[in-house]
């Protein structure tokens, strides 16, 4: 399967932002994971309104769980106070209910958000991540990350033989 030419404009490191990897969280329940994680992506300046895209990302979770299974949810939101895609990783404490569709707890939360004029690049962005984590050993490597460093370096490795496969 041929990349999408746009993928490889918007790479994991562009994307993620240190401060937005957080480990572990603070946060027990699944709007608070995600408050969490909204906050962190403000504090690095891809979101002007922490509040707004705090609402965004918690209506689209309200319609239907982020919780793709094997202990990830990938959350994600649209809005206006987005000034660029960008994406914040946290690790619960312990793994909690994010009402998965497996059933089981999640392990690492993945969160998107993106200015409502980037569709295109959001699904792009969703694909990638989904297709990085598709892989059972990636996936252990990065949800057993003990830190913050640890995590994006193990993410962003885990990116980088993506691309070399052609994926």
């Amino acid at each position: 399967m041929l990349a999408h030419p746009m993928l490889a404009s918007l790479s994991i490191r562009e994307l993620l932002d240190p401060r937005a990897v957080l480990v572990p969280l603070k946060a027990v329940d699944r709007q608070g994971v995600l408050d969490e994680l909204c906050d962190a992506l403000g504090g690095t300046g891809a979101v002007s309104d922490v509040v707004q895209i705090k609402k965004a990302v918690w209506e689209r979770e309200q319609q239907r769980s982020t919780g793709i299974g094997e202990g990830l949810a990938f959350p994600h939101g649209k809005c206006g106070s987005v000034v660029r895609p960008a994406i914040a990783v946290g690790r619960p404490s312990v793994p909690m209910d994010f009402g998965a569709i497996d059933r089981r707890p999640i392990r690492l939360i993945v969160l998107l958000a993106s200015p409502p004029d980037r569709i295109s690049d959001h699904i792009q962005v969703l694909h990638l991540i989904s297709r990085i984590f598709s892989d059972a050993a990636t996936r252990e490597r990065i949800c057993l990350a003990p830190d913050p460093v640890t995590l994006r370096t193990e993410l962003l490795a885990a990116e980088s033989a993506f691309t070399a496969r052609g994926a």
